[in-house]
């Protein structure tokens, strides 16, 4: 598996978790005023993330191009930002929305390179050298 998609993965694995227990606190406590955030960092952090994974995972060769990692880097370190954010602008501290606003402007922008990264064409060196997009 390329390195790309085990770090959406792995990625994905800590948000499935991080979800889970904001749904957990949230049902204990029987205060749902946080389920934006909730649902945040199940749909961006864990579902879109192991999306992310599986397309890289299914297409190496565009798995093994800079703007690959890039891409995660971008997406990864836009919900660091955002979702936390998030979660305490929910429980009563506006302060934080700059930080939820700078963090979905990264995402935004990551989502950006990868649709760059699947509108692109797939480059194959071939036995002479030259990329057979090229040819």
């Amino acid at each position: 598996m390329p390195k790309v998609s085990e770090l959406f993965f792995k990625t994905a694995i800590v948000f499935l978790i991080l979800g889970i227990a904001a749904g957990l606190q949230m049902a204990i406590s029987e205060d749902h005023s946080a389920f934006p955030a909730h649902a945040h960092i199940n749909l961006l952090g864990w579902v879109t993330s192991a999306i992310f994974g599986g397309y890289y995972a299914l297409n190496p060769q565009k798995a093994a191009r800079r703007i690959a990692t890039i891409h995660y880097w971008l997406y990864t370190v836009g919900l660091v930002l955002m979702l936390p954010a998030l979660y305490f602008m929910m429980h009563g501290h506006p302060a934080l929305e700059p930080f939820a606003i700078v963090g979905s402007l990264i995402v935004a922008v990551a989502v950006l390179v990868f649709a760059f990264v699947v509108f692109s064409p797939e480059t194959t060196r071939s036995v002479s050298g030259v990329p057979s997009a090229a040819r």
